[in-house]
């Protein structure tokens, strides 16, 4: 029984830890979004010099999950919490890594000249940030229905960032802008759509730890 419940407070602590990750990965992608649309450098130097705080609460949730697992030898939803929580925690790396490479745009294209960025970027910037925000508060409720909608949410990012690439290049094309700043633009919606793409993995891992169902790749269709 003092075992059990000392397993169990682990497993709280697990929760929380992973809650903190996510909520601090959230507050980096929006520092790195702003930071892009007011092509503020300052503020993307920011977030590429925080990014080892993510890596090390990674590693600090991935070492306490191994240990649960290890010696405890939990079964059922324990066992899928535990798992779920790894998966989602290499997530939140990943998406502290495109918050990296968005303030790397962000400080290219703050030292050229050219036009402000296509309307289009604005549009996807929101689209993801709200996936990110629905994803987390879909772990942190684990709540199935929260995560459909991340998945939902997918298609109108991924069609934005088609729609960013096509312009761009047209611009190009049209009116010989510069090619580096369009080529880093497009490269930064690039990392925004993968942002929403890590956000939909969150979600489908929610469902694998309320259902134990395993929709990877299929959240479209779940």
């Amino acid at each position: 029984m003092i075992q059990e419940r000392h397993f169990h407070r682990q497993l709280d602590e697990l929760r929380m830890l992973a809650l903190e990750m996510a909520a601090y990965t959230e507050r980096a992608v929006a520092s790195a979004c702003e930071a892009l649309l007011t092509l503020d450098r300052e503020a993307a130097e920011r977030v590429i010099e925080n990014d080892s705080i993510i890596n090390n609460m990674e590693m600090k949730i991935d070492e306490m999950s191994i240990g649960l697992l290890a010696l405890d030898s939990p079964m059922a939803r324990d066992l899928r919490f535990i798992t779920g929580v790894r998966r989602t925690i290499i997530d939140l790396e990943r998406l502290g890594d495109e918050a990296v490479n968005i303030a790397e745009k962000t400080r290219y294209l703050s030292k050229t000249e050219g036009k402000a960025h296509p309307p289009m970027l604005e549009e996807l910037v929101s689209v993801v940030l709200d996936m990110l925000k629905v994803a987390i508060e879909a772990f942190r409720e684990e709540n199935v229905d929260k995560a459909g909608d991340v998945c939902k949410m997918d298609e109108t990012a991924d069609e934005l960032n088609v729609r960013i690439l096509r312009q761009t290049m047209a611009s190009m094309v049209a009116e010989a802008t510069d090619v580096s700043r369009s080529v880093n633009t497009i490269l930064a919606a690039r990392h925004l759509e993968r942002v929403g793409d890590l956000s939909t993995n969150i979600g489908e891992t929610v469902v694998f730890i309320n259902k134990g169902l395993n929709i990877k790749h299929r959240c479209h269709k779940s």
